[in-house]
Parts: structure tokens; C-alpha cells; sequence
């Protein structure tokens, strides 16, 4: 910890899992229950396995990001996104995760992609990483979506997508991240 640090600790105990047991397999993830040692007291904590996705920010020719408007049952709204999609395959190289995403959702596809970050969604109970990439030169294309997806797609000026991150209006945790690291990058 660096000085100035408001808690010190003596020493850094390991959490140590005494178990893994799981509790239910749905279609994009799988629930377990850990029973872990942490801080010398037996603990018992949830965690979702998610085998990762990849996302793309698509970038037209005049500089603007094409964003995916999307219905969410989680938040039961419609929110707007950089294009996504989870892996395949467990095995899937992300960057070829990537190339179908982006055409899958937004019609437009590209002859090269560029790394831009990964990122880890939410820490806390769940290993899902995503990595996101640079789509430019967009080639038009078609949207292939599943039978239940329905996605419409936007045009939006970075400096448009931050005023609504500043707002609060776009919470998408990657989304927000892809567009703030591309905006610090290229703009």
C-alpha cells in the first residue's frame, strides 16, 4: 500500500477456497457457491463463471461511433451500447468473437480490427472479461440476428456518448469504458 494509505495491514492473508459447488448452469453462465477461508473465518461467497466476450467500437468514415439500441431484461429498458457478444466457444480467439459481433449487430464489417482494452464487467461475483477493439473502414454488410434480438442501429459523435456518460444516461459499464478509453486515445 502506498503512504498515506488511511488502513495498513500487517499482513496480507490469503483467501483460501475450500470448495466449489454448483448451483445452477444457465445459457450464458454458470452460478457456484464458494466456501472460502477469508480473514481466518469460514465464508460463503456466490460467483459466476462466464466464459468472456469481446465488444468493438465501429467508427464510420466520418468519425462517428455506430451504437447498438437494444431491449435489457435485466434493467427491463432499452439501452444504448457499443456492439457485444459472447464467446462461442470457451476456446474462441475474442478478436474473431469480435468480427462476427460486429456484423452479426450492426450490418457493417471490417477487414482489420485494433486492440483497444480489456476489461473484467463486475469484479466482485463474476469472471467475466471482455475485449474490445477498433473497427474503422466499415464495409456495409448485413445484420444477422437471432430470432429473438432486435437491434437498431445509431450514429453518435464521441463527444455526444460522453455527455451522456456524464449524465448518467449510459451506464453500460463496457460501453462507457470503450468509449472513454477511445476518446482519450484517439480524439
Amino acid at each position: 500500500m502506498e503512504t498515506g494509505d488511511l488502513k495498513k495491514r500487517a499482513a496480507i492473508q490469503p483467501v483460501i477456497r475450500l470448495n466449489r459447488k454448483l448451483k445452477f448452469t444457465g445459457t450464458i453462465l454458470k452460478i457456484y457457491e464458494d466456501t472460502v477461508i477469508a480473514n481466518g473465518h469460514e465464508a460463503h461467497w456466490d460467483f459466476i463463471h462466464h466464459d468472456g466476450a469481446a465488444a468493438v467500437v465501429p467508427v464510420t468514415a466520418e468519425g462517428k461511433i455506430l451504437m447498438v439500441r437494444q431491449f435489457r431484461n435485466a434493467l427491463d429498458r432499452e439501452t444504448l451500447e457499443i456492439p457485444a457478444g459472447k464467446l462461442d466457444d470457451p476456446k474462441e480467439p475474442k478478436i474473431e468473437c469480435a468480427y462476427r459481433e460486429l456484423e452479426e449487430e450492426t450490418g457493417f464489417r471490417c477487414d482489420k480490427l485494433e486492440y483497444l482494452m480489456s476489461l473484467n464487467t463486475t469484479v466482485a461475483f463474476c469472471d467475466e472479461a471482455i475485449d474490445i477493439f477498433v473497427a474503422r473502414n466499415l464495409i456495409p454488410s448485413h445484420q444477422h440476428l437471432d430470432e429473438d434480438e432486435e437491434i437498431y442501429v445509431e450514429e453518435w459523435s464521441v463527444e455526444d456518448l460522453q455527455k451522456l456518460i456524464y449524465s448518467g444516461k449510459m451506464t453500460d459499464a463496457k460501453t462507457v469504458a470503450a468509449i472513454m478509453a477511445y476518446a482519450q486515445k484517439y480524439c
